[in-house]
């Protein structure tokens, strides 16, 4: 039985294409400075998001790590949402290797810390408090797009105060792809979004499909510090090229494609929408959330995977489509839905949406 795994699109596997391009690799040492491809990337990377200079990282929790850690000294602070990944997600990395203190903020439905939040949580200058010193921002946010006018207003904000901005785009490009609609360019749409910070964290292994991989960039001395910083929590690499080669791929034949999983997780929020029991919480780029109604989402996970389909519970049913999910793949996930809910011997309360799982 085929898997559809629509726990993330973290599982994308390399396609074969993309495997050819890392065999043909040029390789040299990326410590020593002298990887062809990973110098190449970078270059290209930093060219797309208007920085000067840009560094390959392992991953992205340690490209936001590097890149708070090179906008911050020990007793700084950096404003951030109560529910965004660099926050919650990553470790407390900042706070535990960086004495980076967070402070957090609430965000609404969309992700969006209110300004007037983020005005009253900027410190002054006085030594009874943390220095208030990085605003950081995550586009997409859950799925959903930040609108340029919030990115504006809060980078803006940040700026009056003197603090610096870093964006995690985590999915960026899926917040590029929708901006610049079916047809539009993406990296256009990219560099405005980009335009608005002083250093982004882009990753190559979620909607793009590369196997591993994130570029930090930033201003050149900000990448310097960031460089020196990745090294000391061991993102020291050596050829890995054939990492940055997954990654210049997917930039040459992943980007356009984005909106196939948008389509793809549109057409699957309007099914599950039908389905009495589920309540549609949100449906934006590659990522829906559902509520389940009677405190069935457990037993909905359950019967979904005894289908051969995955998905993910934390937060209320996710489900992220990517380049290894297809039409027929979401076709099954509704009618798998579909039999849950159809079973007679499921509670009468269930019928009805009452309550999030």
């Amino acid at each position: 039985m085929k898997i559809i795994d629509l726990r993330s699109d973290t599982v994308t596997r390399p396609t074969a294409a993309m495997r050819e391009a890392i065999a043909r690799a040029e390789v040299g040492d990326d410590v020593f400075g002298d990887d062809p491809s990973v110098l190449a990337l970078q270059q290209r990377v930093a060219a797309l998001t208007g920085m000067e200079a840009a560094l390959f990282m392992p991953s992205g929790t340690q490209s936001n790590l590097c890149g708070m850690l090179a906008h911050c000294q020990r007793g700084d602070e950096y404003i951030v949402g109560q529910l965004a990944h660099t926050y919650r997600y990553e470790g407390g990395g900042a706070a535990v290797l960086g004495s980076i203190q967070p402070q957090p903020l609430l965000q609404d439905a969309r992700g969006q810390m209110a300004l007037a939040d983020i005005a009253a949580a900027i410190k002054p200058d006085d030594p009874h408090f943390a220095r208030s010193r990085l605003l950081c921002l995550e586009n997409t946010w859950n799925g959903q797009v930040m609108p340029h006018s919030y990115l504006a207003e809060a980078t803006a904000l940040a700026r009056q105060h003197g603090l610096a901005c870093h964006l995690d785009g985590a999915r960026v490009f899926n917040a590029a792809a929708a901006d610049a609609g079916p047809g539009g360019d993406v990296f256009a749409a990219l560099a405005r979004i980009t335009s608005y910070f002083d250093s982004v964290s882009v990753c190559f292994s979620k909607g793009l499909g590369a196997p591993v991989g994130s570029v930090l960039c930033g201003s050149e001395e900000l990448i310097a510090r960031a460089k020196r910083l990745r090294k000391m929590v061991g993102g020291g690499m050596r050829q890995v090229g054939l990492l940055a080669a997954a990654a210049e791929h997917a930039l040459d034949h992943h980007v356009q494609r984005l909106h196939e999983d948008h389509a793809l997780a549109a057409q699957l929020a309007e099914g599950l929408s039908a389905i009495p029991g589920l309540s549609l919480r949100s449906a934006a780029t590659n990522i829906v959330f559902v509520d389940v109604a009677d405190g069935l989402g457990a037993d909905l996970l359950a019967h979904l995977k005894s289908r051969g389909i995955w998905a993910t519970g934390l937060i209320g049913l996710r489900f992220v489509t990517h380049l290894d999910v297809d039409c027929e793949g979401i076709e099954r996930t509704l009618a798998a839905v579909r039999e849950f809910f159809a079973d007679p011997a499921k509670p009468a309360a269930a019928k009805a949406a009452t309550g999030p799982y």
